[in-house]
């Protein structure tokens, strides 16, 4: 797969876990909020939590979950975003970080995908 093709799935993932958050009553704050750290994928709350989400697509999950993918330095990193962002957006509520697994049926971005949402995943 080309490196546009790749990052079109990956665009067209986030934006499926962000449709799928908002059908369950989250609120999208942010999206692809970057900083020095890295990239927040979405930020959003869920009733009085402040939810960073990291997105996963995956073509299937032969090889291991996608949320296995979330390693300690990608954790780390993901904190230290938060942490940024918080500094930036201050907030007055708990926190987590959820990871939405997003898998392509076929691996087409025309059909509704699998969706998987780990909640306080780390």
């Amino acid at each position: 797969m080309s490196g546009e093709m790749s990052r079109l799935l990956g665009r067209w993932g986030e934006e499926q876990a962000a449709a799928y958050l908002r059908e369950r009553g989250y609120a999208i704050l942010a999206c692809n909020w970057r900083c020095r750290f890295g990239e927040l994928d979405i930020v959003a709350r869920d009733g009085g939590m402040l939810c960073f989400v990291e997105v996963k697509l995956r073509r299937n999950d032969r090889y291991g979950r996608a949320a296995e993918q979330v390693d300690g330095r990608k954790r780390q990193r993901l904190t230290l975003a938060a942490q940024s962002y918080l500094a930036k957006h201050p907030q007055e509520c708990p926190m987590r970080f959820d990871v939405v697994e997003v898998y392509p049926l076929r691996g087409r971005m025309d059909e509704k995908p699998r969706i998987f949402h780990w909640k306080n995943a780390f």
